[in-house]
């Protein structure tokens, strides 16, 4: 977030929960574990999000991915901006089967007009699953 919008006291997780994830991410079972401008964490149980062969559907670890990259991307952006994603790819290197998944979302670029982040995903076992970069453009909020 730039200075000139952002109180100097911004609580990350208290502005994640007052804005909620989205309804989507909420029926995949999305929970925040941290959430900073710096580093956002998340997790989602492998149970619901599979595959027919049972193992997690790479869809599911995009969505991962992308929620965390918008969410982080929107907090550096501040109260007056929006960031809106404009570009998102991943690479899937490892099938969970069981249990839970950790998304940890990270900059790469954080400007004034686009950001980008890097998610990984790992398993229980702290093995990466899937990669995702997702590139967010901020625009000034559009009048209600």
């Amino acid at each position: 977030m730039t200075a000139e919008n952002t109180p100097a006291d911004l609580d990350g997780m208290a502005w994640a929960r007052q804005r909620g994830m989205g309804a989507l991410a909420e029926k995949m079972g999305i929970e925040f574990v941290e959430f900073t401008i710096e580093r956002s964490v998340a997790t989602m149980p492998v149970a619901g999000n599979t595959q027919p062969v049972g193992l997690m559907h790479g869809g599911a670890y995009v969505v991962l991915g992308e929620s965390l990259g918008s969410m982080a991307a929107n907090l550096h952006a501040g109260p007056t901006r929006l960031a809106v994603g404009v570009d998102i790819n991943a690479t899937h290197t490892r099938s969970a089967t069981s249990g839970i998944v950790t998304g940890v979302c990270t900059p790469v670029h954080l400007g004034r007009s686009i950001t980008v982040h890097e998610i990984v995903v790992t398993d229980e076992q702290g093995r990466r699953c899937s990669t995702i970069r997702i590139t967010n453009m901020i625009t000034d909020r559009p009048a209600v």
